[in-house]
C-alpha cells in the first residue's frame, strides 16, 4: 500500500535546471568556455564540485570560482523572478492531499533555495516533511536524502514512491528502496535512466490515481 511520495525540487517541480545551465553557459563564454549539457547534467541533483573540478582541468583562463557561483546566482535570480510550476504538479500535491498520502521532498539543495520557491508558489503546506542539504552528511546520489525523508515521514520504502528528474535522484532514491518515477526536463531527458518503475514526459502524461495503479499493479 502507498502511504506517501516524495519529490526532488530542482528540475521537477520547477524547471530550475534549464535556468542554471543558461546561466552558466553564459558566464563561461566570458572566459572562452563553452559548457556543454552532457557535461553539466552530470551535477544535477549533486553538488557543484564536480562541475568545477572540470572547470579547473579544461578553462585556460585563470579563474575563481566565487565570482562564477556570484554571476551565474544573479543571472539565475534574474530569470527566476517569477517562477512557474512543471505541469500538473499542483494537481498531483492536491490529489495525494485528498487521498490521504503524505507528501515529502528531498533536494539537494539549501533549504532557504527550497522553501523559498515553494513559499512563493504557494505550496509549501502540501509538505510535511522537507529534507535539504543541510540535513544529510552526503546529497545525491547517496540515498541519505530519502532515508531520512522516510524516517520522518513514518513509512518504510516499500509504502513511498519517488519522482525524480535527475539520474543521480534516481540512484539515491532506488539505493534508497524507493520506487521512482522519473520526469525529466529539456536538461535531464537524454541521461541514460535506468530501473525506474515508470518514465512520463511530463506530469500531464498520467494522473498520481494512474501512476500509482500502475505502480502497484506491476508489482502484484
Amino acid at each position: 500500500m502507498i502511504k506517501a511520495i516524495i519529490f526532488d525540487f530542482d528540475g521537477l517541480i520547477v524547471d530550475t535546471e534549464s535556468v542554471w545551465f543558461d546561466a552558466y553557459r553564459e558566464v563561461l563564454l566570458e572566459y572562452e568556455f563553452d559548457l556543454s549539457l552532457e557535461k553539466f547534467s552530470e551535477v544535477i541533483g549533486t553538488h557543484d564540485d564536480i562541475l568545477y573540478d572540470y572547470l579547473k582541468q579544461n578553462i585556460k583562463i585563470p579563474f575563481e570560482r566565487d565570482l562564477i557561483e556570484s554571476s551565474v546566482e544573479k543571472l539565475v535570480k534574474t530569470k527566476l523572478d517569477e517562477p512557474a510550476l512543471r505541469e500538473n504538479v499542483e494537481d498531483y500535491l492536491i490529489t495525494a492531499k485528498e487521498a490521504g498520502l503524505i507528501i515529502g521532498l528531498a533536494s539537494s539543495s539549501s533549504r532557504e533555495w527550497v522553501e523559498g520557491f515553494l513559499k512563493k508558489l504557494n505550496i509549501y503546506e502540501y509538505f510535511s516533511v522537507i529534507k535539504t542539504r543541510e540535513d544529510v552528511s552526503n546529497v545525491k546520489p547517496n540515498p541519505e536524502l530519502y532515508c531520512k525523508a522516510i524516517e520522518e515521514l513514518g513509512v518504510t520504502a516499500s509504502e513511498a514512491i519517488a519522482f525524480e528528474d535527475s539520474l543521480n535522484g534516481l540512484i539515491a532514491a532506488r539505493e534508497a528502496g524507493l520506487r521512482c518515477v522519473i520526469v525529466p526536463n529539456s536538461v535531464t531527458s537524454h541521461l541514460a535512466f535506468e530501473n525506474y518503475s515508470l518514465r512520463l514526459s511530463s506530469m500531464a502524461e498520467k494522473s498520481l490515481t494512474d501512476v500509482m495503479n500502475h505502480i502497484v499493479g506491476n508489482c502484484t
